[in-house]
């Protein structure tokens, strides 16, 4: 159940502000308070994450006055002026020409030329926000967004310009490649930038980079094989409790949706709550045993079944060589979790073993993967109470970073529907929710997001770590298994909590 608040520096983007923002991460990264999970420095203020189980608000925020205090801003002249070589080949450039009245020539000198700062990085992995654009190059975003732009592609909008790290939709105009990738999971440092950089492009020519490649996590040279999939359920995932402190790099905390359950089937086979289980979503996976094995099965929508008879889920039961272990739909829900005896064996990136796909860390599982425990015994047949899942019941909502009483009159006014749901969030459609666009600032866990369209999105693990929307509301720390449980056509209503948790 984390907590955070925002510490306000300005009002607009402005490198002098970004500078102190960055001192003051720099300085609190360097003594780092234990309990502090995150730290996300947006364009004109600074999140910081904690868990109340740790450590209490008020020595948190004793924690940043004192640093706040002693700080002496520097603008991290110390760090290196990081050179990216760009190809200025961008199918925008025509655009840019006519819009701006400068010739293709200027465009690229007058793009090429400042030395830019990282305010901040999200939206995804590595992806640096630089500017500021000189006033004469500067474009609005594209009405249209595309679709899909091309890895290492070179884009700006306004006063920002960026290099897009991977592939994704995007609404920038595109004028260039960049010729070195800027995040690579592979390597030993897979960020080429960090929020306080300098930065300057060089023209240059070359080949384009390959597109990043999925880090694998399952680990070969198994010594304890113990399932093998046989059939892939809709998305089947080795997740645990998320990667934390690594919001300032764009990268998702990832990790269990619905931590309740996570750490119930955890708990049946004496594991810790950090170890690794299997995240099933509304169908699951088809596993043959491979040796005797003790699972645990915790969750909703699913119930597992053994040799053609279902089991009862919150409980551990064992497997023997050769059975197999499929799931049944059944009831509302549309999570589960599988554990086994001692944690599932994977290789970790940056402290968590946990898939994070957007940022092509891990993968899921497909048909002949052979997963593997960490050497544990544990019993069969003990069993837990399920926590109470009641659709009916509504989800609590408490004031969020924008707060205003007409969003929240609107959220608690009538029924929304889930009309999509994955890892990222939970999208509804219902009464337009006043919302629109603000400066980008770090997104909290359960944040109710209202784009300019006003149809809210709940925030989840998977979430971009910066975002330029107003967030009216947070849904309640208590009440976030129950979001990860929604499925799409489910229908959801709002309360306000006027307790914060």
């Amino acid at each position: 159940m984390l907590r955070g608040f925002y510490l306000p520096f300005g009002q607009r983007l402005d490198p002098a502000v970004s500078a102190r923002i960055h001192a003051l991460l720099e300085c609190l990264l360097q003594q780092i308070l234990p309990g502090v999970t995150d730290l996300v420095p947006g364009y004109a203020n600074l999140y910081v994450e904690f868990d109340p189980l740790r450590v209490s608000g008020a020595k948190v925020r004793r924690w940043v006055a004192q640093h706040l205090k002693a700080l002496e801003v520097s603008p991290l002249e110390h760090r290196p002026i990081q050179e990216i070589p760009v190809r200025y080949d961008g199918e925008d450039l025509p655009l840019a020409v006519q819009q701006t009245g400068l010739s293709l020539e200027e465009v690229i000198r007058r793009h090429s030329g400042p030395l830019y700062r990282v305010f901040a990085l999200g939206f995804t992995p590595g992806f640096a926000y630089l500017g500021p654009v000189d006033p004469a190059l500067r474009l609005p975003r594209r009405a249209e967004p595309r679709r899909r732009v091309a890895a290492h592609t070179v884009a700006m909008a306004g006063e920002q310009t960026g290099i897009y790290p991977l592939p994704s939709p995007g609404g920038w105009n595109l004028l260039g490649t960049a010729l070195e990738a800027v995040y690579d999971p592979h390597r030993p440092q897979p960020f080429r930038l960090q929020a306080g950089d300098r930065v300057r492009f060089v023209p240059a020519k070359g080949p384009t980079p390959p597109e990043p490649e999925p880090l694998e996590l399952l680990p070969g040279g198994l010594t304890q094989p113990v399932l093998r999939l046989e059939e892939p359920g809709l998305l089947d995932l080795l997740v645990d409790q998320g990667r934390f402190r690594v919001g300032r790099y764009g990268l998702a905390r990832s990790g269990t949706l619905d931590a309740l359950s996570a750490q119930a089937a955890n708990r049946l086979l004496g594991n810790p709550a950090e170890a690794p289980v299997l995240e099933l979503a509304l169908r699951g996976p088809v596993l043959t045993a491979l040796a005797p094995v003790v699972l645990a099965f915790a969750g909703f929508g699913l119930r597992p079944v053994v040799g053609g008879g279902p089991l009862e889920p919150w409980q551990s039961f064992l497997l023997h060589p050769g059975q197999t272990l499929r799931f049944q739909p059944e009831g509302p829900g549309a999570r589960g979790y599988l554990a086994v005896a001692g944690g599932f064996a994977s290789k970790r990136f940056m402290g968590s073993a946990s898939t994070d796909l957007r940022g092509l860390i891990g993968r899921a599982l497909r048909v002949g993967d052979v997963l593997a425990a960490n050497p544990r015994g544990a019993r069969a047949g003990f069993q837990t109470n399920p926590w109470r899942l009641n659709p009916d019941w509504p989800i609590r909502l408490l004031p969020g970073p924008q707060a205003d009483p007409e969003a929240l009159q609107a959220l608690t006014g009538a029924a929304f529907r889930v009309s999509s749901a994955d890892r990222m969030g939970i999208r509804l459609e219902g009464p337009p929710v006043p919302g629109g666009e603000i400066l980008s600032e770090a997104t909290p866990l359960g944040a109710v997001q209202v784009p300019p369209g006003g149809a809210p999105i709940l925030l989840l693990n998977d979430r971009g770590t910066l975002g330029g929307y107003r967030k009216p509301a947070l849904v309640h720390p208590l009440d976030w298994p129950r979001v990860a449980q929604l499925r799409p056509g489910s229908w959801v209503r709002f309360r306000w909590s006027p307790a914060n948790p």
